[in-house]
């Protein structure tokens, strides 16, 4: 017959000192979800941008309760100007950042906003990036090819186009496909529908695709086939 014993109940103290313990354990913040805001700011988006400036608070404000969220401004403009700003983590701060910013003629610069958010990626895990862009000027092979980088990465691409260029909307369509993001139009002069849009992809950064569908239940219609997309 075996000599092991069963080992004897543990004691209401030893129970209470174990609780007291773990309560003092330090518990590891859950890190907020990463978001990258890519903005065109050439001459023709100014409009845009200042309504961009009014809704940049509905980003945080629709994550309070899903752990947050970190973002990063990026922006091109005029001839060879692209931007990559440092991360912030509060509404002042991006407002702060995007008030500095004039935008100035010039062509889209969309390759190096891709190449960009491979980049952080890479460092560390970007959950996904928003695009919001009105045409497109340069290769779609190229673009595509960056794309299909970011779906391999798991960095969704969200494109919000402005106006109703059909070849920007067909490269469009083909790079949001292939991140595994999705693609919605939107109007300057119907702002709720650009606050709706955000603070879905803001929602989906910090909470995820569960998180996503929860808060396009009760969203407009944009922001419901902007979750279909994803499935």
């Amino acid at each position: 017959m075996s000599n092991d014993r069963l080992p004897s109940k543990s004691s209401r103290q030893d129970i209470d000192q174990f609780l007291q313990s773990a309560a003092k354990t330090p518990v590891a913040a859950q890190q907020p979800g990463r978001l990258m805001f890519a903005l065109d700011a050439t001459a023709s988006r100014q409009p845009s941008w200042d309504t961009a400036c009014q809704l940049h608070s509905e980003l945080f404000f629709a994550t309070r309760d899903l752990g947050g969220l970190a973002i990063q401004l990026c922006y091109y403009r005029g001839f060879n100007e692209f931007y990559a700003l440092p991360w912030v983590s509060n509404a002042d701060g991006l407002l702060r950042a995007m008030n500095g910013v004039r935008c100035l003629g010039g062509h889209t610069q969309i390759r190096k906003v891709l190449k960009q958010a491979i980049r952080e990626t890479r460092q560390q895990s970007v959950k996904a990036v928003i695009l919001v862009v009105d045409c497109c000027e340069e290769s779609a092979d190229d673009l595509c090819q960056l794309a299909g980088e970011l779906g391999l990465l798991n960095t969704p691409l969200f494109i919000f186009q402005e106006g109703q260029d059909a070849n920007a909307q067909r490269v469009f369509s083909q790079l949001a496909q292939l991140s595994g993001g999705a693609l919605s139009a939107f109007d300057h002069r119907s702002p709720d529908v650009l606050k709706a849009l955000l603070g879905a992809v803001a929602v989906y950064a910090s909470g995820g695709r569960t998180a996503l569908e929860t808060f396009s239940k009760a969203a407009p219609a944009e922001v419901k086939r902007l979750t279909q997309q994803l499935k």
